[in-house]
């Protein structure tokens, strides 16, 4: 295993080769023919299934929230958390473009969705703004204005960009990525979670939950017409083990109790329930649509730096579940050391639990628009479903 921050980038060549290899001849077989044009490259190699999984908008509070007592008005839920756990039998579709274009690789995975959904809503848009570090330690400004532009040709009335930064100040983090110069450029707010005063934060107190007081999750990423999340593909040194869509719901929530001082990023960083922790924030609301930039990846060390690898995909899709497996097969497919079924890694496995998304391999179903695309998702597909 390399452990060098400087190991050059895998190319798309020594990709085909690794590919092949995981593939085997059931995988070369159907892309050949897929070349030859006998079939489309879906009918060829995946068998595309239309998910039953819909999407809605993020939920508001939960009937368990205790509500703070600055507040006076109650916020009325579009959707509980009871509502919005994946029922038996439930699919869910993950769309795979294999690109080093992320502007067109973002635009094409949505049109693979056929998600549009945004005409005269307000959308919060959460980034992986964790630090100043380039991508994969931060989101690419490419996905952000990708994300903005098509949001606006959708027809969205409003368009936020916010997030809390961990390994930073949050204001100087979006002003180094150029953030509030793209936000005057392309007209959407930006919004520094770490301002909020106590009466835009929700407090959660979820049963059974491994957090000791609760957590606070900001209030207008709950109260927004549709939430978007762009999240990055890289591995976790600090205990998360791995850092996708469930894992950049952290940043939605409070560092510190406004009122209290009471200090949540402490706790989840020092408890040896840390990746059960990250699945539990993200009961409190459900996303409308999470892109994951996977064109470059950590497979050790991340969050900010760590060994780069290029698989060169961009992903998206609604469920979180699905997502983070996919992204974790592909950080396999590359080298990092992630023992185990997927759907017992920790994180996943606790997320399960709560059914916040599909609750095995199966009843993932890719969706690609070329051979290149559909030969990696059955790559990824094996690696999914395969007991290592």
């Amino acid at each position: 295993m390399r452990t060098s921050y400087e190991t050059p980038i895998i190319s798309r060549k020594e990709f085909i080769h690794i590919g092949l290899n995981i593939g085997g001849v059931a995988v070369l077989s159907a892309f050949l023919n897929a070349c030859s044009g006998n079939k489309s490259s879906q009918e060829t190699i995946l068998e595309n299934t239309s998910s039953n999984t819909t999407s809605a908008p993020a939920s508001t509070v939960a009937p368990s929230a205790t509500i703070q007592p600055e507040q006076t008005t109650p916020v009325q839920p579009t959707r509980t958390i009871e509502s919005t756990k994946i029922q038996p039998g439930d699919t869910t579709q993950v769309a795979l473009v294999w690109t080093n274009n992320r502007s067109q690789g973002v635009k094409t995975a949505i049109e693979l969705m056929d998600i549009n959904q945004f005409q005269e809503k307000r959308v919060f848009l959460k980034p992986n703004f964790n630090s100043s570090d380039p991508t994969p330690g931060s989101t690419h400004p490419d996905v952000l204005r990708a994300l903005v532009l098509l949001l606006q040709e959708l027809g969205a009335i409003g368009i936020t960009v916010g997030d809390r930064s961990g390994m930073g100040d949050t204001n100087t983090v979006m002003h180094n990525l150029g953030v509030y110069q793209m936000a005057e450029e392309y007209r959407f707010d930006t919004l520094v979670l770490n301002d909020l005063p106590m009466k835009d934060w929700v407090e959660f107190q979820p049963s059974g939950s491994h957090w000791k007081q609760g957590f606070l999750v900001a209030r207008p990423c709950l109260e927004t017409d549709s939430l978007i999340q762009t999240c990055c593909l890289k591995t976790h040194a600090f205990g998360g083990i791995f850092t996708m869509s469930l894992k950049n719901t952290v940043g939605m929530v409070a560092k510190r109790h406004p009122s209290t001082g009471y200090d949540y990023m402490q706790e989840l960083h020092s408890s040896q329930h840390q990746t059960a922790m990250i699945a539990e924030i993200n009961a409190a609301y459900t996303p409308n649509l999470i892109i994951m930039d996977g064109v470059e990846a950590f497979i050790s060390g991340g969050p900010a730096q760590g060994e780069k690898v290029a698989p060169g995909i961009v992903l998206a899709g609604t469920d979180r579940i699905a997502m983070d497996a996919v992204g974790v097969a592909v950080l396999k497919m590359f080298g990092a050391y992630l023992p185990g079924p997927i759907f017992e890694q920790k994180q996943i496995a606790r997320a399960v639990e709560l059914k916040l998304g599909v609750d095995n391999p199966e009843k993932i179903n890719f969706i690609t628009g070329d051979t290149e695309s559909a030969t990696f998702a059955n790559q990824i597909r094996q690696i999914l479903l395969s007991k290592e």
